[in-house]
């Protein structure tokens, strides 16, 4: 497992990194040609991959212009959930825990050696009110991200759809003043740098979301992923498309 992630690691460090930094940060005026040249200067080797030429549509009624930035956005999203779930795999994988109680009344967090299925078990063995609350507290992040009334407008950035950052996080307001997207040396860096860096997180999240899947498929399916097949992972018998295995007892 640790050649595992210290190869993933250097080759998202190096050769996923963008070569140029000149991509542009907003969607109002943000188009089709500047998306097919933003896709070249992330990976001049695969370019611009669209088979279902999702970047030429208008969603919603809206302009083409805020449906790419809808789709970058929605990109970086998953690119993030994904690096975070496969360092989480990986972690779990180990049969590392947190290290306080899962519950106020002192219930330890389930551990893999006593998890039939491996990983993805874990969260199977997660009580119901547990799910809630992650899932809870990740729409919360989700409302406040998209929150956008006449109060808000002239104090936050412009949402992703009309001329924002796509991928920028919104800081939290008083009494919880708080910055989600500040990055270490974010203040002392230039605006190559910090682009730079934004297509070096795209490339990574997309590489993540391989790897993740890859990780999973392999816990599924074994052999599916010969190079994981090495690492001997559980079976996992359930199903990965349903997360809560149609129980909602606690809305009951």
């Amino acid at each position: 497992m640790q050649k595992l992630v210290i190869a993933l690691a250097m080759t998202g460090a190096s050769a996923f990194v963008a070569p140029s930094t000149t991509a542009a940060s907003s969607a109002v005026g943000f188009g089709l040609q500047d998306l097919q040249e933003l896709a070249e200067e992330q990976n001049p080797i695969v370019g611009y991959f669209d088979p279902l030429e999702l970047g030429q549509n208008e969603f919603w009624d809206g302009t083409n212009e805020e449906t790419i930035g809808f789709l970058r956005h929605a990109e970086i999203k998953h690119g993030r959930v994904a690096m975070a779930g496969f360092i989480g795999f990986c972690v779990h994988a180990q049969g590392i825990t947190w290290g306080f109680p899962m519950t106020l009344s002192g219930t330890p967090w389930p551990k893999l050696a006593d998890t039939p299925g491996g990983v993805p078990a874990l969260w199977d063995a997660l009580p119901g009110p547990t799910k809630y609350q992650i899932i809870g507290f990740v729409g919360a992040l989700e409302f406040w991200g998209e929150l956008q009334t006449y109060d808000t407008q002239g104090k936050r950035e412009p949402h992703y759809m009309k001329g924002g950052l796509p991928g920028k996080y919104p800081s939290f307001e008083k009494p919880l003043p708080l910055d989600l997207y500040v990055g270490i040396g974010a203040g002392k860096k230039s605006a190559e740098d910090l682009a730079r860096g934004r297509n070096a997180e795209i490339n990574n999240g997309r590489l993540a979301m391989i790897g993740l899947f890859s990780l999973l498929a392999e816990c599924v399916v074994p052999g599916s992923n010969p190079f994981l097949g090495q690492f001997g992972f559980p079976q996992y018998s359930g199903n990965l498309m349903v997360p809560f295995e149609g129980d909602f007892s606690v809305l009951s």
